[in-house]
């Protein structure tokens, strides 16, 4: 007998889930215990697993759509079995009711413009074309759109499931694209350096000679009937925008350098972290070997190049210095991850309202704390580390401020796991520590070490920057005594850390000379108030003034 599969509750706070991946397709035999399809939750992505034996017959959604909970999603039974009835019961088959609406919008439109709405309606067939369309995956919860920093196959190709054919440069990390199906590559859609939207075509993968060209006149079809739906004022709004936006591309093409190539005329081939560090280093990017696959320089061989001396090449770079006095500048696409700084932090800063608390904290005994502490640690214990450890201690006793807001509801979090800032070249990147206030100090530097590290070479996860429920800033190492930082959605509070000056203090009615570090926290007035926001400075304060209460 046919049995239904419906959208499991993957987590607590789960309404729908997004099908990632159909790992299995209509006709496939499938056992207990197959993984069907990979979901994307609202925490993860995760394996949808079948708990029948039979044959796939039917499946209602396609990737990257969303179903809510219980929704359903695919039918499994003997091989030829009826399960229409299933569908219906369950409210009617989904296609069927599409199909329905596409009649009465074809008879309305029918009285008024006969003929050119028949075309209209006559829809592509693509169900013989053996190819399929590649589009750009949601690769973290806050990416809208991704950009192609470097293609690893090219068209002709061979690929096989599992292959990396491209490197995707997110608002978070450049990650890579792995391709999920076999065949040869026959189109790529975006050039390296492009941007793409999620679910924007990048590629197509078929049977060779597979007729590409109408699956993506189909794409395109089915994309102009649903703006066709939308207000004409609004697909007029749309239409400017993309006339602009195709102007600003062809006059960004103009305006940026051509990729590196060898002297035969062949692009360099060459990984986005290669490239990055030959050009920090001033590294000619064409004289190095790679050792990665087909010849590609990789981060290995850049760091290991020994460049041969090169005095006509300096004689020529000393003749075109520009005179003094000569205006120039230089202009750079905006990246995914400060586009997502730029509208994350100023919905933040636009919709909470923010007010900021500061306090003096004298650092004497810490300082003599940490020097002791150094001599028997494992690894080096530093002054952040210390202040990630006393805020969690301070945010257990304060609840209050280990919260979000979340529109109609305040949440609590009895997990503290606090993000701790990381400045990268291209702006800043938030890992997470989790359930600091359990870790040891050794601990939280080690870890806080290693996201650091990774933040740095863009190697980090999403696990690795979700989560976290309170965040801390800190320039002191620059030499800032104080400063005041936007909040980090979703969390309700952050701290700005400044650094430790020796200053001139007052103790016992006598001036002495003392360390002293100031902290501001930034709260959230809908969430924290005013005396919560001092009761955590307070107890923060008196942690690190003796910092042997940490350890309790």
């Amino acid at each position: 007998m046919a049995e239904v599969i419906r959208m499991p509750k993957m987590s607590d706070t789960m309404e729908e889930g997004v099908i990632a991946a159909w790992l299995k397709k209509v006709g496939d035999n499938v056992k207990p215990g197959d993984i069907l399809a990979e979901v994307e939750t609202d925490k993860a992505t995760m394996e949808l697993e079948s708990y029948d034996e039979g044959v796939l017959l039917y499946i209602g959604v396609e990737e990257k759509d969303a179903v809510p909970v219980n929704g359903i999603i695919a039918v499994i039974g003997e091989k030829g079995e009826e399960y229409e009835h299933l569908l219906k019961e369950d409210g009617g088959d989904a296609s069927e009711k599409k199909q329905e609406d596409n009649k009465k919008e074809d008879k309305e439109e029918k009285s008024a413009e006969p003929e050119a709405k028949k075309e209209k309606a006559e829809k592509i067939d693509t169900s013989s074309i053996n190819a399929t369309l590649v589009t750009m995956p949601k690769m973290s919860d806050t990416m809208q759109e991704g950009t192609i920093a470097a293609w690893l196959k090219k068209t002709g190709d061979e690929v096989k499931s599992g292959e990396i054919i491209a490197e995707v440069e997110t608002d978070k990390a450049t990650m890579e694209l792995e391709s999920y199906e076999d065949g040869v590559l026959l189109y790529i859609g975006v050039e390296e350096g492009d941007s793409v939207p999620v679910d924007g075509v990048i590629a197509i993968i078929g049977e060779k000679g597979a007729d590409f060209e109408t699956l993506l006149k189909a794409h395109k079809q089915e994309a102009e009937s649903e703006e066709e739906e939308s207000p004409k004022a609004e697909s007029k709004e749309s239409s400017e925008k993309k006339e602009e936006k195709s102007s600003e591309s062809t006059k960004s093409e103009t305006i940026s350098s051509p990729a590196p190539v060898t002297t035969d005329g062949e692009r360099v081939k060459a990984s986005p972290l290669a490239k990055k560090i030959a050009e920090e280093k001033g590294i000619d990017i064409r004289q190095v070997s790679g050792s990665g696959e087909g010849g590609r320089i990789i981060k290995r061989d850049v760091e290991n190049f020994v460049p041969t001396a090169a005095p006509a090449a300096s004689a020529s770079a000393s003749a075109v210095m520009p005179s003094v006095g000569q205006e120039s500048f230089t202009e750079e696409k905006v990246s995914q991850m400060r586009k997502v700084i730029a509208k994350r932090l100023a919905e933040s800063k636009y919709t909470a309202p923010h007010f900021y608390l500061t306090m003096e904290i004298n650092m004497d005994k810490a300082i003599e704390a940490r020097k002791s502490m150094n001599e028997i640690s494992p690894v080096k214990i530093s002054f952040n580390d210390m202040v990630i450890k006393a805020s969690a201690a301070a945010l257990r006793q304060h609840p209050k401020v280990n919260s979000s807001w979340l529109g109609d509801k305040i949440r609590y979090n009895d997990h503290i796991h606090i993000g701790m800032a990381v400045a990268v070249e291209e702006g800043l990147l938030v890992p997470v520590i989790r359930f600091a206030d359990s870790k040891s100090l050794s601990q939280i530097s080690n870890e806080a070490k290693s996201l650091g590290g990774k933040a740095k070479n863009k190697e980090l996860q999403p696990k690795d920057w979700e989560g976290n429920t309170f965040t801390i800033s800190n320039l002191g190492m620059f030499g800032i005594d104080e400063f005041t930082a936007i909040i980090n959605p979703p969390d309700a509070c952050i701290l700005a850390v400044g650094g430790i000056k020796e200053t001139v203090i007052v103790k016992d009615g006598e001036m002495k000379v003392g360390n002293v570090m100031k902290v501001t926290l930034s709260c959230d007035h809908r969430v924290v108030d005013g005396a919560v926001g001092s009761a955590f400075l307070l107890t923060l304060k008196g942690l690190l003034e003796d910092p042997v209460r940490i350890l309790i």
